[in-house]
Parts: structure tokens; C-alpha cells; sequence
């Protein structure tokens, strides 16, 4: 039995007769009479009555009859669902963000902006590392991510610029240079610093550590922690100072200040997008699109 012997019982079923049921399929007559035979005859029961003006469902050709409509309709609702997700317009898109990357204004806003786009396409977030989140993303567990500086850069990822902010220090309510507008580099040489674990986060204070030692002091890293939301908790504590990216000075700000560091250059944290080269999924397709879109039409400023 084939879908095309479904297909011409119920033309049958409907028009009540040969003749209309065969011009509405485009076919001959002859043909369509021949094809009801043999599904009679597969199934073992007779689908109609003949009768002088045309044809009448048996008792178990309406009950086939129901049975066969339930059958196409669950296949054309499979059809439109199958073509809605070649299209991206339903599925998932697993995105990975470091926290340090959520923080930043522009992350929520512009995933925002890609649901009100697709808003039958589910977003799954999971906040890790840089490190991690480099390894979901070659492991196929992520289908795009949001970070700052990479751990590395496979060949088979795609690393795209979304913006660029400053980096400020971070200081405990009551620090002597906390009336400081900016601090100069070299007022930093006796500090205690907390940075985020290099393995997660390993070049986003590289640029910083070489400013350190071009002015003749290594700064010293008392501890290092899994986030970076960690260390603006350890700061307000006391445990010494830091570095984050402007889009966190908003938090903590009862028991830390953020100001500006001057020395012979500015410290900048850019944010990416990552995604797979091979991309499969057409909802993360549409994800990087929305993503990239989004920031050309309303860049980030400081």
C-alpha cells in the first residue's frame, strides 16, 4: 500500500464517483478504478458500494476512510513542521556564555531581539568558561557562544568581534586611591590582585601583565577564581584588587569603585561570537545572523 492509494480513496470517498474523483487527481477514470480494485484486494474488504449514479463507503471503507485522513493529515503536519525547522523557524540553539559576558548590556538585549525574531525557536543558556566553553563547542554541545578572549582559536570555530570595552579597576570601599579618577599603572606595584583563573580566562589580563612589567614590577596575583563576579566579591571583602570590564561596574557598587588605570595604553576586553564553521543547525544560522545584525545596527558605546 502506498500514500498515492490513500490518496485516491479518499477522492473517491469524497466526490462520490469515479468520474469527478479522476479529473480532480488529473488522472483517467480507468486508471483510478483499477487502483481502488487493488486496494480492495490488499485489504481484504470491499470500500464501496456501486451504485447506479456513483459510489457509498462500505461500513469499513468509512471506518478506513477516517483512519486514512488522520494518517495524511499527521503527514502533511510532519511536512510543515520538517520544513519550519529547515527553515530555522522552530528548534533550539544552545548558547554558552562566560559570566563576565552576560553581564554585558548588549548579550541580553540582543538574544532578546533574536527571540522576538523566532520566538518558537528555544534558546538553552549555560554560563562556564572560556575553556569550557571552547570544548562544548568542538564537542558539538554548544551551537554558539558568547565570550571574551578565547582560551584558543580551532580552525573549525568562527570568532567574530561584537564590541570592545574598557577595563577598570576595581577597588574596596575606603582603598587610598579610591578618590583617584584614574590610577596610574605604577601606583599598582605593591596591590594585591585577583584575577580570573587563567586556564578559563587566559588573555584577558595578558595585555595588562605586560603593561605591569614594562614599568618595572610584576604584579602580584594572590588568588585566582572561577569568575569574575568571585573576585568583585573578594575585593569588597578586602582580599585585594582587580580588573573586569566596564559593563560590571554596576555590581557591588555599595562595597567597591571602579575607576579608570592610565599607563601607556588602555586596557580594552573585546566580546565574541562563536560559532561552528559547519554550522548545522538553520535556528543557530539565524541566531548569528540576528547576533551579528543586531550589533552592526546598534553598536555598543562606553
Amino acid at each position: 500500500m502506498e500514500l498515492r492509494h490513500l490518496r485516491y480513496f479518499l477522492a473517491v470517498a469524497e466526490e462520490g464517483q469515479f468520474t469527478r474523483a479522476a479529473a480532480r487527481l488529473h488522472i483517467q477514470q480507468p486508471p483510478l478504478s483499477q487502483q481502488i480494485q487493488e486496494l480492495e484486494q490488499e485489504l481484504g474488504f470491499a470500500l464501496f458500494m456501486r451504485q447506479p449514479r456513483g459510489v457509498v463507503l462500505t461500513a469499513p471503507g468509512e471506518t478506513f476512510a477516517a483512519r486514512a485522513r488522520s494518517v495524511l493529515l499527521e503527514l502533511d503536519n510532519a511536512v510543515v513542521h520538517a520544513r519550519r525547522v529547515a527553515q530555522g523557524q522552530i528548534g533550539t540553539v544552545r548558547v554558552a556564555l562566560t559570566s563576565s559576558a552576560a553581564f554585558h548590556p548588549l548579550t541580553p538585549t540582543a538574544i532578546r531581539n533574536f527571540r522576538n525574531m523566532y520566538p518558537e525557536v528555544a534558546i538553552e543558556m549555560n554560563e562556564v568558561n572560556a575553556a569550557e566553553i571552547i570544548e562544548m563547542m568542538l564537542n558539538g554541545r554548544a551551537d554558539a557562544a558568547i565570550l571574551r578572549k578565547p582560551v584558543e582559536t580551532p580552525t573549525g570555530l568562527r570568532f567574530e568581534l561584537l564590541t570592545e570595552e574598557r577595563m577598570l579597576l576595581v577597588l574596596p570601599v575606603g582603598h587610598r586611591l579610591v578618590s583617584s579618577r584614574a590610577v596610574p599603572l605604577k601606583q599598582l606595584a605593591n596591590e594585591s590582585f585577583i584575577f580570573v583563573r587563567r586556564p578559563g580566562a587566559p588573555g584577558m589580563y595578558a595585555d595588562f601583565i605586560r603593561a605591569c612589567q614594562s614599568k618595572g614590577f610584576e604584579p602580584n596575583v594572590v588568588e585566582e577564581v572561577p569568575r569574575m563576579v568571585t573576585a568583585i566579591n573578594l575585593v569588597a571583602a578586602g582580599g585585594g584588587v582587580s580588573l573586569v570590564p566596564a559593563s560590571m561596574h554596576r555590581y557591588h557598587q555599595e562595597s567597591v569603585r571602579y575607576c579608570r588605570v592610565t599607563g601607556d595604553q588602555a586596557f580594552h576586553a573585546p566580546l565574541h561570537l562563536v560559532t561552528r564553521h559547519d554550522l548545522q543547525s538553520p535556528a543557530a544560522s539565524h541566531f548569528r545572523e540576528a547576533l551579528l545584525t543586531f550589533v552592526h545596527q546598534h553598536p555598543y558605546r562606553e
